[in-house]
C-alpha cells in the first residue's frame, strides 16, 4: 500500500503571497525578460540559467547604492574564475546606513535587564565618530579591524566604520579562550581590536581582564586596544592594558560629521570569517563587499520577506556568521534586535519577553535551542501574543520533524518556519525558507535563488529522493574571495573542489525531495558507515530528541572487528538514569523511526559533550579520542575538558 503524501504544516494565505517581495520581484523579472515564471521552480531555474540577468535584477530590485558597471557576469573558465559585476564600485556600510532618521535602528537587551535602543540617526553619528577615530589611527583600505566583543550596538557600529573605510572587519566572541582568539587574529593581524570590559552570562559577571592582556601581548600588529564600556569598568581596565584606551576617551576629540564612504570593487574584502578550527587552525575565509551585500539582500527580501519597518532578531554571537547576516538586515530597512547573554535567562522568558516588547517580526535561533525550549515546558504561544511574528528561522544543525510540529503547536500556527542551511564558507545559505511556499516537517523549503544546488551520489550523478553530497554546480556572488594567506588558492581549492572537480562540494549529507525541498542529515565527514551503509547522524538525533530524559546526544562510528559500529553518547536530564529500560526504549525508537542499521551497538551516558563556541557538538573530536588519536585544535572548543570523559571508556572495549 502506497504511503499517503505528506501534508504541509503551513501554507501562506493568497494575500500574504500577493504582498510579498517575491511576487513583486517575479513581476519585475517577467517584465524585463519577457519570460513567464508561474511558480518558484521556474523562477529558480531562470536564476541559475542566466546569472547575469538574475543578479542584475536583484541589484535593481533591492536598490543597491553604488555604481553597477556595464557587465553583470563574466563566466570565466571555472566556478572560481567567474566574476560578478567586475566594473562595479560600492560600499557595504553605505547600503546599511541609508536611513538617517529618529526611528530605531537597533534594540539591545542584555542580562540583568540591561536595555538600550539606538536610532538610525544616532547610529550614523556613532559610526561617523568611529570613522574619524579610525582614520586618525591610520586605518586604510585593506587593514584589519577586529572585535573580541559581545553583540552590542558598538560592535555593529565599529564594523560599519571599518567597512566604510574599505578596511576588513573580523570578529569572535569574548567567550573564546586566549588560544582560540590568537589562532584567529594571529593569522589576520588586526591593527585595532575592540574589546569589552566584561560581560554577563547566566547571571554571572565574567571578568576578561587577564584574557585581554594575554591577547594583546600575542598580537604585535595592534596599535590600539579599544575598551567598550558594558559593565562600567572600561576606563580602569583600559589603563591596565597594553595600548589600551576606553572607547569614550578615544572618541572624545570627534564630533559627528557627514559620513564618507570608500566605494570599492565588488570583490574588495569586507569580512574575514573563521571555520570552527576543530581539525587544525581555523581557515580564514575572506568575503567581499558586493557578494555579501547582494546575497543577504536577496535572502532577506526574496526569501525571508523582510520589509522596511520589520524587526529582525537572531540569537547569535559575534563569532558566528549569523551575526553578519543579522547586521545586513539594516540594508532592507529593518530594525535589528541584538541580545547578549544566555537564551534561557529569566527561566527561559528573556528572548520571548524581548520579542514581544520589540514587536519582533522575524525571529532566528538554532535547532538545539528549539529542542531545549520544547523540553523546558515553556510554551511561547500560550504566554505571549506574538502578534507581529511572521517568520521563525532555525539553523546550526538539522531541525527535526518533531520540532517543526512543536513550533506550530506551541509558538504560532500562522508562521513561516524556515530551516536554513549554508555556512561560514558562503556567509549565506544554499537552502532556506520561502514565505510563498508551504512548509513540510523536516524539510528546508527550497534551494536559494541563484544557487545551483544539487545532490550527487558517490559517482557524481545528480539524484532526487536519495541521500548524497550537497553540491553547487554554478558560480554565485558570495563565494569566498579567497582564504587569507593562501596566495595560490590551493587551500581554497582543496576545501571545496577536491571531491568533484569543478563543482563546489559543501560537506553536507543531504537529500533533494520531489517537491524541491531539502533534508539535511548532517556533515558528510561525520556520516556513519556500519556495514558499508552511510547514515547521517541527524537521522539518529531525530529519534533521540523525542526523549525528555535526554538533553542532547552525539553519535560516532567506532572501528570494530573490520567494520564500524554506531556508538551513541547521551547527556541525561537531571534525575534521569540510563538503565536497561531507557536503553531498550531508545533502541526501539531508533529502529522503528529510522532503521535497524541506525540502532547503536553501545549507548553510553556522559556528563557533557564537547562543542564549539557557537554551540555545535563536535563529533569528529570524540571519534578521535575514542580511537586514541589526537584532537588537532582543542582551543576551538568551548569546553575542551569534556574530551576527557571519552578516554578509556570500558563500555567501548566490549
Amino acid at each position: 500500500m502506497q504511503a499517503a503524501a505528506p501534508q504541509p504544516l503551513w501554507q501562506p494565505s493568497p494575500g500574504r503571497v500577493a504582498a510579498s517581495h517575491l511576487a513583486a520581484f517575479t513581476r519585475l523579472a517577467e517584465s524585463v525578460t519577457q519570460g513567464h515564471f508561474p511558480d518558484y521552480d521556474s523562477l529558480w531555474r531562470f536564476s541559475i540559467a542566466d546569472p547575469g540577468a538574475f543578479w542584475s535584477l536583484v541589484w535593481d530590485y533591492t536598490g543597491v547604492i553604488g555604481d553597477k558597471g556595464s557587465v553583470a557576469f563574466e563566466a570565466g573558465d571555472s566556478l572560481r574564475g567567474a566574476r560578478f559585476f567586475p566594473d562595479a564600485r560600492l560600499n557595504y556600510a553605505e547600503n546599511l546606513l541609508r536611513r538617517n532618521d529618529d526611528a530605531p535602528a537597533l534594540h539591545f537587551r542584555g542580562e540583568a535587564d540591561i536595555r538600550r535602543s539606538v536610532s538610525a540617526r544616532a547610529l550614523n553619528q556613532l559610526v561617523s565618530r568611529l570613522q574619524q577615530a579610525m582614520t586618525g589611527a591610520g586605518v586604510k583600505p585593506g587593514d584589519r579591524v577586529a572585535g573580541f566583543m559581545p553583540n552590542l550596538p558598538e560592535t555593529i557600529a565599529a564594523m560599519l566604520a571599518a567597512a566604510s573605510l574599505g578596511a576588513v572587519w573580523t570578529s569572535c566572541s569574548p567567550d573564546f579562550g586566549v588560544d582560540g582568539a590568537l589562532d584567529r587574529f594571529g593569522q589576520t593581524e588586526p591593527k585595532l581590536l575592540f574589546v569589552p570590559d566584561g560581560y554577563l552570562y547566566n547571571g554571572k559577571r565574567i571578568d576578561v581582564s587577564d584574557k585581554l592582556a594575554a591577547i594583546a601581548r600575542g598580537l604585535p600588529s595592534l596599535s590600539r586596544l579599544i575598551v567598550v564600556d558594558y559593565l562600567g569598568d572600561a576606563a580602569a581596565l583600559a589603563a591596565r592594558l597594553p595600548n589600551g584606551v576606553a572607547l569614550d576617551a578615544w572618541l572624545a576629540p570627534f564630533e559627528p560629521a557627514p559620513l564618507a564612504f570608500e566605494r570599492v570593487p565588488f570583490r574588495h574584502p569586507l569580512f574575514i570569517l573563521y571555520s570552527s578550527g576543530t581539525t587544525g587552525k581555523p581557515k580564514c575565509i575572506v568575503h567581499g563587499h558586493g557578494g555579501t551585500l547582494l546575497q543577504h539582500l536577496k535572502e532577506h527580501q526574496l526569501h525571508a520577506d523582510l520589509h522596511e519597518g520589520d524587526t529582525l532578531f537572531y540569537f547569535t554571537t559575534c563569532g558566528w556568521m549569523m551575526w553578519n547576516w543579522l547586521a545586513s538586515g539594516l540594508a532592507s530597512g529593518a530594525t535589528l534586535m541584538l541580545y547578549d547573554g544566555s537564551p534561557f535567562a529569566d527561566g527561559g522568558r528573556a528572548l520571548w519577553d524581548y520579542a514581544e516588547e520589540a514587536g519582533c517580526s522575524h525571529f532566528g535561533t538554532s535547532a538545539k535551542y528549539l529542542d531545549a525550549l520544547r523540553k523546558s515546558g515553556l510554551e511561547p504561544g500560550r504566554e505571549w501574543p506574538l502578534a507581529h511574528l511572521r517568520a521563525l528561522f532555525s539553523t546550526g544543525s538539522p531541525l527535526v520533524a518533531e520540532s517543526f510540529e512543536w513550533v506550530y503547536r506551541h509558538i504560532k500556527a500562522d508562521l513561516n518556519l524556515a530551516s536554513i542551511s549554508g555556512g561560514t564558507d558562503i556567509v549565506s545559505c544554499f537552502a532556506l525558507g520561502n514565505a510563498c511556499l508551504p512548509v513540510y516537517a523536516g524539510e528546508l523549503q527550497c534551494r536559494g535563488l541563484g544557487m545551483a544546488v544539487d545532490v550527487y551520489d558517490e559517482h557524481g550523478r545528480p539524484v532526487v529522493g536519495e541521500k548524497g553530497e550537497l553540491v553547487c554546480t554554478r558560480p554565485f556572488p558570495s563565494m569566498p574571495v579567497g582564504f587569507w594567506r593562501d596566495p595560490d588558492g590551493e587551500k581554497y581549492r582543496k576545501a571545496y573542489f577536491n571531491r568533484f572537480p569543478g563543482v563546489w562540494c559543501h560537506g553536507d549529507w543531504a537529500e533533494l525531495t520531489g517537491r524541491g525541498g531539502l533534508v539535511i542529515y548532517g556533515r558528510s565527514d561525520a556520516v556513519l558507515n556500519p556495514g558499508g551503509v552511510r547514515i547521517g547522524t541527524a537521522e539518529i538525533y531525530r529519534q533521540v530528541e523525542a526523549f525528555d530524559e535526554i538533553v542532547e546526544a552525539l553519535a560516532v562510528g567506532q572501528r570494530w572487528q573490520d567494520d564500524e559500529r554506531v556508538v551513541l553518547f547521551v547527556r541525561l536530564a537531571e534525575g534521569a538514569r540510563l538503565d536497561a529500560d531507557l536503553i531498550a526504549r531508545l533502541k526501539a525508537k531508533i529502529r522503528d523511526g529510522a532503521s535497524p542499521r541506525h540502532v547503536p551497538a553501545r549507548i553510553v551516558a556522559v556528563a557533557d559533550l564537547p562543542r564549539t563556541v557557537s554551540g555545535k557538538i563536535v563529533e569528529l573530536a570524540v571519534k578521535n579520542v575514542i580511537h586514541g588519536e589526537p584532537v588537532s585544535n582543542v582551543s576551538a572548543l568551548a569546553n575542551p575538558e569534556a574530551l576527557k570523559l571519552f578516554e578509556n571508556l570500558p563500555a567501548l572495549a566490549r
